[in-house]
């Protein structure tokens, strides 16, 4: 018997759980989560490494945010453009942004995520979700 999936038919969304920035982003989604689509883990978890190393990625690399949805992962500027797509309001249109060629998002994306400690600092632990978030997190 099949293991039940943690994600059901949740967009996860994974991030570096000590960078400002990721979890500024993170808290920027579940305030306009309207439908309760995302889910969270932070990068440093047993559940995001356990993900990451089934779709062939490094665990220890820490990547600023990756996204699965539907299965397929997503790294990089489709991460953020593929969360966006989700998102109430104007920010679907962002996804319009990818009609710029991938190595040109890619290569600011990279750029950020390489000085978002020093842009954004971090903190000394991963974030701790207030109980009202915690249904919103996978650990």
């Amino acid at each position: 018997m099949d293991s039940p999936d943690p994600l059901g038919s949740h967009v996860l969304v994974m991030f570096d759980g000590v960078c400002n920035l990721c979890n500024g982003f993170v808290q920027f989604v579940i305030r306009r989560d309207m439908a309760d689509r995302f889910r969270f883990a932070s990068l440093q978890s047993d559940f995001a490494r356990k993900q990451l190393r089934g779709y062939g990625l490094d665990p220890h690399a820490l990547y600023s945010v990756i996204v699965v949805d539907n299965r397929k992962l997503y790294q990089r500027s489709d991460a953020v453009l593929r969360v966006a797509g989700y998102l109430p309001g104007l920010w679907p249109m962002l996804k319009a942004f990818q009609i710029v060629p991938r190595f040109i998002r890619d290569g600011v994306y990279k750029v950020i995520a390489a000085s978002r400690y020093r842009w954004f600092g971090r903190q000394k632990t991963c974030m701790v979700p207030d109980p009202s978030l915690r249904s919103h997190f996978l650990e």
